[in-house]
Formats: structure tokens, C-alpha cells, sequence
């Protein structure tokens, strides 16, 4: 791909571009919201949910993980009253960098690049480990001239460790979206995306009582939080949601173009200057972001204008 085509295709998608988001819904509760965020928008071509493997405390396994996400897309969509099409992804991580895992996920992403009108990328939008999406592409290389991929993965480059929880899942799968030369957008964990927080009081100002869907996002926020923190006085970070606030609006966060970093396996970055150009993320401008985020849950301008 040229260096001309390569920056087309990271520019900002247009309202009704297709887009596929690839989640690990189950891991946590910021999938939910930015899952909720995405179809409330009502301003991109959704084509379908693909659900990504995860292995923490709330699995047993990256399969179960996998399965769980998939359950609790499904779940969400019910809460939304919508009906998109739902893929299960890879049951485990790559285990090296030439060998895809196969997956309804990976076809999924595969048919909807290829069927993109020339011109016009399909965005895959991925916020857990990016297995199904480097998987489609060793599957598929050929994608990645019809493909724009939003990823929020890895830390800030001038983080001591890069071992955030989506890139240490599946290094390879990561070292394959880094060094492939797709049209990519990163939003780095620790150092920018971890600016994106909230408390249980302005989320129950904004959200609680509002609708069923803005209520279950609440309540299961300030449980999951509650229960690990153990705190009366918590902040969370909501992090996934910034991965769909890239593709709305300019004023929700600043990035830059730079050669892709190389994520190595010692939890460090290495750097070539040499390598092809990609978008990351510097900046998150939390309060524009967050106001829009509760204004499409709830229908209700969370602002005086």
C-alpha cells in the first residue's frame, strides 16, 4: 500500500461507512458502553458484532471468554432492541505469527473487507486481544488494501512497560497489526485512554433512571467497581469507549502520524523509523467525549448549552 493511500484511509470514516467492532464484551464493563455508544449513534453501517477470546478473573479460559463476550453481546443488543448479525471468534491465541486461527470472527471480517466498495474501507474497530482481526488478515493478506483497523492496545511509548491486558493476551497477534502495514489507529492504554474516567456519582446522575440499557450500564459499572476496589471513593476508567470516539468527531481526541512501533515479546517497544505511517492517539478530551457518550445512552443534553 503508498504512503498516499495508507493516510486516506486514516482519515475520519463518513457517516454511514461500514464498520465491524471486535469485543471482548464479558471482560469488564467498558465493551458494554461503547458497544451501547456505537449502535446509539446511529450514524455508521453496522455489519456485525465479532467477539474476542479473554482470560481473567471472569473466565476460565480464552474460550470461555470468547463465549461469555459473545452471551453478553447478544444480551446487549436485546437491552438496545436491536438485531445485528453475531460471529464467535478464535476459542484461543495465535500461536506464532504465520498461523491464523480460524473462526466464524475471522470469516466474518474477511468477507466484509473484501466486499468493501473500492475507495471506501471497512473499519474494524477492536477493543480486546486482536486475534480474529490479525487471524483474518494471515487468512486473507489481501484485506488489508480494504481495511482501516481502530485498536485500543499496548501503553504510551513513553511508558516503562508496554504489558497493558489487550496486547499481552496475544503479543503475536499484535506484532502482526503493528508490522502488516494496514491502515492503522492506535489508542494507547496507560498514558492516554486512562484519562477516560468516571465516578459512581456522576454515573448515576447521568445514567441511572434514564432507560433499561443506560440503568444496566450503571448499576453494572459501580458493582464491578465496588467489588474489586473495596473503596467508598472510587474513579473508573471507561476505556473502550474512546475506540468508537475516534471514529465520531475530531474534537474528542488528538493524534499524530508516526512509524509503527514494534511491540516485542519483553513487554518493551522498539523503534524503526523506517516502518509504514500509522495514527496514534496523545490526547482524549474526556468531558466533550463523555458528555456525548451519555447524551446517545439517554437521549438527554448532559450540558447547558
Amino acid at each position: 500500500m503508498t504512503d498516499e493511500k495508507r493516510i486516506r484511509y486514516l482519515q475520519k470514516p463518513r457517516a454511514g461507512a461500514r464498520v465491524i467492532l471486535d469485543t471482548d464484551t464479558y471482560n469488564e464493563i467498558d465493551d458494554q458502553f461503547a458497544l451501547s455508544y456505537l449502535v446509539k449513534l446511529k450514524k455508521f453501517d453496522i455489519r456485525c458484532f465479532t467477539a474476542a477470546p479473554f482470560h481473567n478473573d471472569r473466565s476460565t479460559s480464552p474460550e470461555d471468554g470468547m463465549v461469555r463476550s459473545y452471551n453478553e453481546i447478544k444480551k446487549l443488543l436485546g437491552l438496545l432492541g436491536e438485531d445485528y448479525p453475531v460471529y464467535e471468534g478464535s476459542r484461543g491465541y495465535l500461536p506464532d505469527e504465520k498461523t491464523p486461527v480460524d473462526s466464524p470472527a475471522a470469516r466474518a471480517i474477511v468477507k466484509e473487507a473484501l466486499d468493501a466498495p473500492e475507495g471506501e474501507p471497512l473499519y474494524v474497530v477492536a477493543i480486546g486481544a486482536i486475534t480474529n482481526v490479525a487471524s483474518a488478515i494471515l487468512m486473507e493478506p489481501s484485506i488489508i488494501e480494504k481495511m482501516t483497523i481502530v485498536w485500543l492496545g499496548g501503553n504510551a511509548p513513553e511508558w516503562p512497560e508496554n504489558k497493558d491486558f489487550n496486547l499481552r493476551q496475544d503479543g503475536a497477534a499484535a506484532r502482526i497489526i503493528f508490522g502488516c502495514g494496514v491502515p492503522f489507529v492506535q489508542l494507547p492504554c496507560a498514558g492516554v485512554v486512562d484519562s477516560f474516567i468516571s465516578t459512581k456519582y456522576e454515573l448515576a446522575h447521568f445514567l441511572a433512571g434514564k432507560n433499561p440499557l443506560a440503568d444496566y450500564l450503571c448499576r453494572n459499572t459501580v458493582d464491578y467497581t465496588e467489588e474489586r476496589s473495596g473503596l467508598a471513593c472510587w474513579s473508573k476508567v471507561i476505556w473502550d469507549v474512546t475506540a468508537i470516539g475516534w471514529l465520531v468527531d475530531e474534537r474528542f481526541m488528538r493524534d499524530k502520524l508516526i512509524p509503527a512501533p514494534i511491540p516485542e515479546y519483553d513487554g518493551k517497544w522498539a523503534f524503526d523509523m523506517t516502518r509504514p505511517l500509522m495514527k496514534q492517539v496523545w490526547h482524549i478530551n474526556r468531558d466533550l467525549l463523555f458528555g456525548d457518550l451519555c447524551e446517545k445512552l439517554t437521549g438527554e443534553t448532559p450540558w447547558k448549552k
